[in-house]
């Protein structure tokens, strides 16, 4: 029975987290209780114990969050962001795919959707709108390029990926690449295609609605956040530098170093900076991920893994479908993708092998669904933010970007999934 019992604590946890109760308080929660009526709740303390002291998970994702810090203090990513729209801008004729492209690949730089969201959203919002574009659309072009993050090195889903596979992380990248390269391109596509059907892609320009301030980007302020991962691509790619140990902190902090002297800013405030983001990283990311260990590890107590693995051995496309759309669908609602696609990548993606698949394969599947389901949630904060800054209901921003993601999802699963 013990299984079963195990099922109605994970259904139970989907409500709680759908309820956006604490993600972290929930995933433990539950693994804590499994383990109880296991009769092993040693098994999910030794699991804490052991997620908070993965060396590679934390020096990867905290430096990260670190160099991320670094440059909205010395307003670099607005550097890179400000090149990059002036270029968008000028494109007319493909105004709204640019933007979405342009905001993907900012995305992959700036891993944060959330932040993303509002450092693009801000300046070409009002560009497209002064345009004669629907705001609704304005707002779901920004929105549909907040996936970017799945190519992005600092991404906790990669780095977890990467050391659960024994792969780096480029390597891991290049799994999911293609796939996050087409379906990025449908997203794009299907959005222009409809607003141009329902002539939302002009005529609804606003007298209140003026193009952003001028901003004058320097160029080396927008190249500061592109080299840490130009660095992390040459250190795998290119044999002359693969003694180099380019590893993700080290690129991190070079990165940081190229700031500090580019910008000439404060070192002791940068510094403080860089430290107050691999806190907050240890804190929010590190925590979720720590969590979801307690709770995989209650799974295992339970029998619900084994059952799991008797049940679909052999079963391809039966898990890469649930590694579709079960973090798909919870992202829509939820609003976050992140906590559905770790506990799936815990429990789940280290048996990819029983199911004829990689774990590469696996779990930057669910990664990229999550990130998809997320780009069409209407309670995600990236939504919020690009809503508020065009002044539309959420849920009339989700509903553009809908059609999109849905047909991304079923491309995801074909190149990934199966």
């Amino acid at each position: 029975m013990l299984p079963w019992v195990g099922v109605l604590i994970v259904i139970l946890t989907v409500y709680a987290i759908l309820k956006r109760y604490e993600t972290r308080l929930v995933l433990f929660t539950a693994g804590l209780l499994m383990a109880l009526i296991a009769l092993k709740p040693m098994e999910a303390f030794s699991q804490f114990q052991k997620s908070m002291t993965n060396a590679g998970l934390i020096s990867a994702i905290c430096s990260v969050m670190g160099f991320a810090y670094v440059m909205k203090l010395t307003q670099c990513d607005q550097h890179l962001v400000h090149a990059v729209a002036n270029t968008v801008a000028r494109a007319r004729a493909i105004l709204i795919p640019a933007t979405t492209i342009a905001t993907f690949l900012i995305n992959i730089a700036l891993p944060s959707a959330a932040g993303c969201a509002a450092a693009v959203g801000a300046v070409m919002i009002p560009v497209l709108m002064a345009a004669g574009v629907h705001p609704a659309v304005a707002a779901a072009a920004v929105l549909a390029g907040t996936f970017g993050s799945v190519l992005s090195p600092g991404s906790s889903h990669i780095v977890m990926v990467a050391e659960m596979s024994g792969a780096s992380v480029v390597d891991t990248i290049a799994t999911v690449t293609p796939a996050t390269v087409v379906t990025g391109l449908i997203g794009a596509g299907v959005l222009t295609i409809l607003a141009f059907l329902r002539r939302e892609d002009r005529g609804h320009a606003s007298e209140t609605v003026t193009e952003s301030p001028q901003f004058r980007p320097n160029p080396l302020y927008a190249l500061v956040p592109i080299v840490p991962l130009v660095l992390l691509v040459l250190g795998a790619t290119v044999p002359a530098m693969k003694n180099w140990r380019l590893t993700v902190p080290a690129c991190m902090l070079i990165g940081t170093i190229l700031a500090l002297l580019v910008t000439r800013m404060n070192p002791a405030e940068v510094t403080k900076s860089f430290f107050d983001g691999m806190g907050k990283a240890y804190g929010d990311v590190i925590g979720i991920i720590i969590a979801a260990g307690v709770f995989a590890a209650g799974l295992t107590q339970v029998g619900l893994i084994d059952l799991l693995l008797n049940a679909a051995t052999g079963a391809r496309g039966a898990i890469g479908a649930a590694g579709t759309w079960g973090p798909f669908l919870v992202a829509i609602l939820s609003g976050s993708g992140d906590a559905a696609t770790i506990a799936f990548n815990e429990a789940v993606t280290p048996h990819a092998a029983s199911f004829g698949l990689t774990i590469p394969k696996l779990g930057t599947l669910a990664s990229l669904a999550g990130s998809l389901g997320r780009s069409m949630s209407p309670v995600a904060g990236a939504a919020i933010i690009v809503s508020g800054i065009a002044g539309v209901s959420p849920i009339e921003v989700a509903k553009r970007n809908a059609p999109g993601m849905i047909l991304a999802s079923v491309v995801a699963f074909l190149m990934q999934g199966l």
